[in-house]
């Protein structure tokens, strides 16, 4: 999986685009090809009209987009291969069937998995009431994922009683609906524990514990307990694992049998690591996989 670290503390762009007022038939409103720089694509962006524009994207295996930032909420979509998105102090990853909702104004990087087709919609704030004011990875539903990939078919400029107006509306109001999944990863603030977590990511395995953690930052086990719950708020048993789905997924994807990646990351058995895959995801790794396919064929 490709892994990427950014000084987020003392990141800086200088994007101060405001949506153009001019006349909405304008030729440069057309999403620009993924191969443009992103920097392009933020600026086509701003000068969209609109509650909701759309876009479809092509990346290598590879691939990293440079930390960025857009004043509408983006939805992501991984129509096949997997993507990571990164953001201040987390780490997202979006497998086939899933999305991940990047809040307005939030800045973030992207890297792909795999050769990654992905479909975006970005919403303005305050379009529809209850969109998420945070990150998070939601699955798809049926309708959700027909309307996304209709959505990039459609002209940039419609009526909101035309056909393309109702779809994107209807696309609002599932937004808020939609099934949330544990697929982030929140680091800790604290370096020296934050450096654990990196290295667990770069060798995830089941068998070091509490002990060994709390030992390495010369802590007792009680005081990193509690220590890791407030910086990530997750238990460190918690965090291990949503750390280990991500180093799996692409795994998975690429073609690994469920076997061979559940003995390296330390689980003593498939059925081990299923179980734990099932009670994160909802799904076995075969259903799931499956179904992935499914919809990349599809």
């Amino acid at each position: 999986m490709v892994q990427i670290f950014f000084d987020w503390a003392n990141f800086t762009m200088d994007l101060n685009f405001s949506p153009a007022a001019g006349d909405s038939s304008r030729s440069d409103l057309v999403a620009p090809w993924s191969e443009e720089p992103h920097v392009k694509c933020v600026e086509w962006l701003e000068r969209a009209v609109g509650p909701i524009v759309a876009k479809a994207s092509e990346y290598t295996d590879g691939h990293v987009v440079p930390p960025h930032r857009h004043s509408r909420a983006q939805m992501i979509y991984a129509l096949s291969g997997v993507v990571t998105v990164t953001m201040p102090g987390e780490r997202w990853m979006v497998p086939p069937d899933h999305a991940l909702w990047v809040p307005a104004g939030t800045v973030h990087s992207v890297a792909a998995s795999g050769h990654v087709s992905m479909r975006s919609i970005y919403v303005k704030p305050g379009a529809v009431a209850d969109l998420p004011s945070r990150g998070r990875v939601v699955e798809l539903t049926g309708l959700m994922r027909s309307l996304m990939l209709e959505a990039v078919n459609l002209p940039q400029c419609y009526e909101p009683a035309s056909r393309a107006g109702l779809v994107m509306a209807l696309i609002l109001e599932e937004i808020p609906r939609l099934p949330v999944r544990p697929l982030g990863l929140p680091f800790p603030a604290d370096p020296r524990m934050a450096a654990l977590c990196h290295r667990f990511l770069d060798a995830p395995t089941t068998r070091t514990g509490i002990d060994d953690w709390a030992a390495a930052l010369a802590m007792s086990r009680r005081t990193f307990t509690r220590a890791f719950r407030r910086e990530t708020g997750l238990s460190l048993s918690e965090w291990r694992q949503q750390a280990s789905l991500f180093a799996a997924l692409p795994r998975l994807a690429g073609g690994e049998s469920v076997t061979s990646v559940a003995l390296d990351l330390g689980y003593d058995s498939s059925s081990a690591f299923s179980t734990m895959f099932k009670r994160m995801t909802g799904a076995t790794p075969g259903r799931y996989l499956r179904e992935a396919e499914s919809v990349s064929a599809g």
